[in-house]
């Protein structure tokens, strides 16, 4: 599915998230990491639930440019101040469609969509509030090296 209550792996055990700073940028980063392309949507306040067990993570600060949760500032595992009322969800919907601009993506961020992970798909430029395609004519390897690079792979 595409929407649910974030729980991550961590030491052996599958906890929540507190939904503290939880924002659309963060939920951008989980889409991305599930491999789901869509509207990423934050939801707090255990929308989907409350979790059990441990709470393994608060405060996630992502810039939703990321590709894991891994890589966004965050509390230390463990350390939180949080009940699972407030555990964080997302939703990926794919059905849908952003009507207005974001502000959150500058001129020219990147990304891949439609791909089996957040490794590889169709090209995507942000442009004027939008995103759009980007057209083959004379892309080559070193197109897609520059790319590579400007999401964070080697």
């Amino acid at each position: 599915t595409f929407e649910g209550r974030v729980e991550v792996y961590h030491d052996g055990k599958w906890g929540t998230i507190c939904d503290d700073q939880w924002d659309d940028r963060d939920a951008e980063v989980v889409c991305r990491q599930l491999g789901l392309s869509g509207n990423p949507k934050a939801l707090s306040w255990a929308h989907y639930g409350q979790g059990s067990g441990p709470i393994l993570l608060d405060e996630v600060e992502c810039s939703g440019n990321e590709l894991s949760l891994d890589q966004c500032k965050k509390s230390d595992w463990g350390q939180q101040n949080c009940d699972h009322i407030e555990d964080a969800g997302v939703s990926c919907d794919p059905f849908t469609v952003l009507t207005f601009p974001s502000p959150r993506f500058a001129e020219g961020s990147v990304r891949l969509a439609g791909g089996r992970g957040p490794h590889e798909g169709r090209v995507e430029v942000y442009y004027n509030g939008d995103w759009g395609t980007v057209c083959d004519d004379g892309w080559t390897d070193l197109s897609a090296q520059v790319v590579c690079r400007q999401l964070g792979f080697r």
